[in-house]
């Protein structure tokens, strides 16, 4: 079990889930989704949220060590089996109206050595069953949110200079100054920086640009905007109202890509850790929307898989702007981890596109979602593409071009 910082930074950490990142209600029930490493966050995740009157959490425990003994030793032609009924329960929840906390503490390499062929089995496998859950997350008709518990083993991955302690000392700092725990106020800090984070999409939406255009090294790419499309950033609500942060951190404001109008190349500018490997300097060329050529100098055969998970894995599903030196790119080190890391750049996403990020959307049906641009796919994966040295341009119906970022800063 990995080491835990002192009790009063947990119990803030444990507060931000419930009362940021779900804004859980009284009465609502509380599925809480934890690897075995997490456990002193996850019990005091549950016994806040009795104290908050939930009645009941459904904590549900997953082990890494077990997931990589499967991979490893479970028999070819098993590897599409699923838990019995899971994937049920949880879109069964979903309905209810209930709140979700997931805690990520997965090793960034945990699947390294693993025939990946076997991780996109079981990764396609969970994408579909649990596609009636997903939808309902993805249109935010119930509260979810996503934080991070760092272990021993992302801590060597972050930090392979130091020892075990340091490192995970370290990385618990960098997880605390990306996710406001070390401030005064942790709950009051986040409603401030929700606030900002609203102003700046509404900024966006009063603009309505057709597109956007992406300058920087090794990237020339023009990503057009789904008809329709809504900026979001920071929180967002159900249809009940109760107000919700899905990522913590979050840095973004972001909204829907057209899925048939992307064109040019783009050059990551980070590592992305997906699927329990992790894929170093790739670029992608998209053509009337679709990757149409991709490579990378470590992990090929991942990003290849993951574009070839169907046919919307070819094409963009969110286009998110991130300013350089926000607390995440503060905290000064590569996660490794793309909830974090993602909020230190500007990125993209391959795959399913949000319905919400579109106005009205989560009215809509799939064929008028589709009419309108948005992806459909069984994956939705970000990637890095910016900081300090990326310029975006707006462009109108009329084709002009008008700054909205110039080295990584917003210009107004």
């Amino acid at each position: 079990m990995a080491r835990m910082p002192d009790a009063e930074r947990l119990d803030r950490y444990a507060d931000l889930a419930l009362h940021v990142g779900v804004n859980v209600r009284e009465g609502q029930r509380l599925v809480l989704r934890s690897p075995i490493e997490a456990a002193p966050l996850a019990r005091r995740i549950a016994a806040a949220a009795y104290r908050a009157g939930v009645p009941y959490v459904d904590v549900q425990w997953s082990d890494d060590a077990v997931t990589h003994a499967r991979f490893h030793y479970a028999p070819d032609g098993t590897f599409e089996e699923l838990p019995l009924g899971r994937a049920d329960a949880l879109a069964r929840a979903a309905e209810r109206g209930d709140a979700f906390v997931t805690l990520d503490a997965r090793d960034p390499d945990l699947l390294a050595d693993v025939d990946p062929a076997r991780v996109a089995l079981v990764e396609a496998a969970a994408q579909r069953a649990q596609r009636p859950f997903t939808r309902l997350l993805m249109a935010d008709a119930v509260p979810w949110t996503i934080l991070a518990v760092p272990t021993s083993a992302w801590a060597r991955k972050v930090f392979p200079e130091r020892t075990e302690a340091e490192g995970l000392a370290a990385l618990w700092r960098a997880v605390f100054t990306a996710t406001r725990v070390d401030e005064d106020d942790p709950v009051a800090a986040w409603q401030r920086h929700v606030e900002v984070l609203a102003r700046r999409a509404a900024g966006l939406n009063a603009s309505r640009f057709a597109a956007l255009r992406f300058r920087g090294p090794g990237t020339d790419l023009r990503v057009g905007l789904a008809d329709g499309h809504a900026w979001q950033g920071g929180a967002t609500r159900t249809p009940s109202g109760q107000v919700f942060v899905p990522n913590l951190p979050t840095e973004e404001v972001f909204t829907a890509p057209h899925r048939a109008a992307v064109c040019g190349t783009v050059r990551a500018s980070m590592p992305l850790a997906y699927a329990g490997r992790v894929i170093e300097d790739f670029g992608l060329t998209f053509e009337a929307g679709r990757v149409v050529s991709a490579h990378a100098q470590k992990g090929e055969d991942v990003l290849m898989r993951l574009l070839d998970t169907d046919e919307g894995a070819r094409r963009l599903g969110e286009v998110a702007l991130v300013p350089s030196g926000g607390p995440v790119q503060q905290a000064g080190v590569l996660f490794y981890k793309t909830l974090f890391d993602e909020n230190a750049a500007i990125h993209l996403a391959l795959g399913q596109g949000y319905r919400f990020t579109l106005r009205g959307g989560t009215q809509l049906d799939d064929g008028d979602a589709r009419a309108h641009g948005l992806n459909e796919s069984l994956a939705h994966v970000d990637f890095m593409i910016g900081h300090g040295d990326m310029d975006v341009l707006g462009v109108d119906d009329a084709g002009g071009e008008h700054a909205v970022m110039r080295a990584g800063r917003f210009v107004s």
